[in-house]
């Protein structure tokens, strides 16, 4: 399995089980290592579900029921209103997206970097923010939409970023296309997480993940 540079936070994961108290299927489309698998640490005792686009990434570990090797948005397989939940928490669309190959020896915390070779083409872990990185999520959140049972919660754990010395607001914008879905909010939480001090906006770092749990109708 090769490394994976932005698993879930240690400290988000026991905010994602709460959330997911009483939930029997949970399905993480973006899985990266199915480090969401740690739930199960903090009392959830249901099924996992897994997709993940790069084989190298997906973990065997005996906590998750079963893993998809594939894009998260050609999921036909997956039977309508199958899970009680979707967990995940999608790229931000910053720099970690470069695909840029340094041969210089220097130190850079990539998709591409840690995967050492390119990302499929569909993955959105090469995507900056832009036209390209909405349009692929909403095209995976529609199908998310299709496998949620009425009444699932989805949990989405994810951050804005600072580029040119602004936030860009991702957070913002995954919400509310969630809710042009359909889905209501139900509660958010600032979860404080360590940040990475590196690159040309180092000392502008955005201080805290967000996590919504929002339910679709």
């Amino acid at each position: 399995m090769k490394r994976h540079p932005a698993k879930y936070s240690d400290s988000i994961i026991p905010v994602l089980a709460r959330e997911l108290d009483g939930c029997k299927r949970v399905y993480d489309p973006f899985a990266g290592t199915g480090k969401i698998a740690n739930i199960m640490d903090h009392g959830f005792d249901g099924e996992i579900y897994c997709c993940e686009i790069e084989p190298e990434w997906a973990h065997i570990d005996r906590r998750i029921t079963a893993w998809f090797i594939c894009d998260a948005e050609h999921t036909s397989f997956i039977q309508d209103e199958f899970f009680d939940a979707i967990c995940t928490s999608p790229t931000y669309g910053n720099r970690m997206a470069d695909h840029f190959e340094a041969r210089d020896g220097s130190r850079r915390i990539t998709y591409r970097h840690y995967l050492e070779r390119p990302l499929h083409p569909e993955n959105t872990g090469r995507m900056q923010w832009g036209k390209r990185y909405r349009e692929k999520h909403e095209a995976v959140y529609a199908e998310l939409y299709r496998v949620l049972k009425p009444g699932g919660l989805f949990v989405l754990n994810v951050s804005d970023h600072i580029r040119g010395g602004k936030i860009v607001r991702v957070s913002d914008w995954h919400l509310e296309t969630l809710k042009a879905l359909g889905f209501s909010l139900i509660r958010s939480h600032a979860v404080e997480t360590p940040r990475m001090r590196m690159g040309a906006n180092h000392d502008l770092r955005v201080p805290h993940e967000n996590v919504y749990t929002l339910q679709k109708p």
